[in-house]
């Protein structure tokens, strides 16, 4: 503990806002104004109760697991492509992309998908003795607290992480841009970089996207059900035996009679002139049921912001409408898109800059473009790619 105070009173001294009036112009110097806490964030507790629920409706609720599914496959398309316009560059990331630790055409698909569980994606970068860095990502729910800096709320500057054995672990976030001769060691240890999505202004924390949806696929699950168990009723019949001239001892001594021996489908009964045999089945009226699921399913694809014939479900639009409706769900697909070409980006810097503190000849300062397949709503044409 002793030790972990020491090393974040030395970043404090290192961040220090002498050192960032000196004349650097890094984005971790920049000042504009005190930490505030992320008194937008949910408490800690509540969000790891969404992320749990969203995490178990993606493994067991259709919809949810859809909803995702449709997420990923838009914004990820076909995969992004990459290039840096250095050539020593862009062969060395193009050997970390395709590199069988890293597996970064598969890496983007489990990335998009924890961002729409979680909100949150917190990946960790490591370096071996070549320069060559590993990323994986940290599942959300092992961060216990996200320590910024003191003049930004937005920049991280410590994770503090759950672990067994070693509850409370520091993390501490990379350095970006930083020259070379600043270092003492030419490769750097393990960082963490943090990424959100639907974070409120003023918070540190994201939000699933499923969690407005929860509840609503909740309660269609609950209604599927409960019509499930009325439709297995519906097949279910009694017999109605009419037998007018016993009195109340012979009708009962003729029920438990019946009842012992229930008769199975297509036989036959010779009954007597005084008995008379008549099925019974429930009467449910079910005329509003496709409605009632109709209206829990468009909550759900409101909330996930797609059409509702997304969700295997027809719907009533007509053809003008549903163009309409595709149209602003890609649009929400391509701003995702968006932010996935910037992790990736991002991710790529930091994997060039650490590069270059060891192999010679890498140009860090190069530009790299990231680029992804054009969206197009269903039965438009596909075509070109977007950065």
């Amino acid at each position: 503990m002793k030790r972990s105070n020491k090393f974040i009173t030395w970043l404090r001294r290192r961040f220090s806002r002498n050192e960032r009036s000196s004349g650097i112009t890094h984005e971790n110097f920049f000042f504009p104004g005190e930490s505030t806490g992320s008194f937008r964030d949910r408490p800690l507790a509540d969000y790891r109760t969404v992320i749990e629920e969203s995490l178990q409706a993606w493994r067991e609720d259709p919809l949810a697991r859809r909803i995702v599914n449709l997420t990923t496959q838009f914004s990820i398309g076909r995969g992004f492509r990459i290039h840096a316009d250095a050539p020593a560059a862009d062969e060395f990331l193009h050997e970390f992309w395709e590199n069988p630790l890293n597996r970064m055409d598969a890496r983007l698909t489990e990335w998009s998908d924890e961002l729409c569980r979680t909100g949150n994606l917190f990946i960790m970068l490591a370096s071996d003795s070549s320069g060559m860095s590993y990323v994986r990502a940290i599942p959300a729910g092992l961060i216990e607290e996200i320590i910024p800096m003191e003049n930004d709320i937005e920049q991280p500057q410590l994770f503090r992480l759950r672990e067994a054995g070693d509850p409370y672990r520091l993390v501490i976030r990379e350095e970006k841009d930083v020259p070379p001769a600043s270092l003492t060691e030419p490769v750097r240890g393990e960082c963490m970089l943090h990424f959100t999505v639907n974070r409120p202004i003023g918070g540190q924390w994201g939000e699933p996207d499923l969690a407005p949806v929860l509840i609503w696929l909740k309660r269609y699950s609950d209604w599927l059900r409960d019509r499930w168990v009325l439709n297995h009723y519906r097949s279910s019949f009694v017999y109605m035996v009419k037998a007018p001239e016993l009195n109340d001892e012979e009708r009962r001594l003729r029920s438990v009679q019946l009842n012992q021996g229930e008769p199975n489908p297509g036989t036959f009964f010779v009954v007597g002139e005084n008995e008379e045999w008549n099925a019974v089945q429930p009467n449910l009226e079910s005329s509003d049921a496709n409605e009632d699921g109709l209206s829990i399913k468009k909550m759900i694809a409101a909330g996930a912001g797609i059409p509702v014939s997304f969700l295997a479900e027809p719907g009533s639009a007509s053809k003008a409408e549903s163009g309409g409706m595709e149209d602003s769900a890609c649009r929400n697909f391509r701003q995702r898109q968006q932010v996935l070409l910037w992790i990736t980006e991002t991710v790529l810097r930091h994997v060039l800059v650490r590069g270059a503190l060891v192999r010679r000849g890498l140009e860090q300062n190069c530009d790299i473009h990231v680029c992804g397949d054009d969206i197009a709503a269903p039965g438009q044409i596909e075509g070109g790619m977007v950065r």
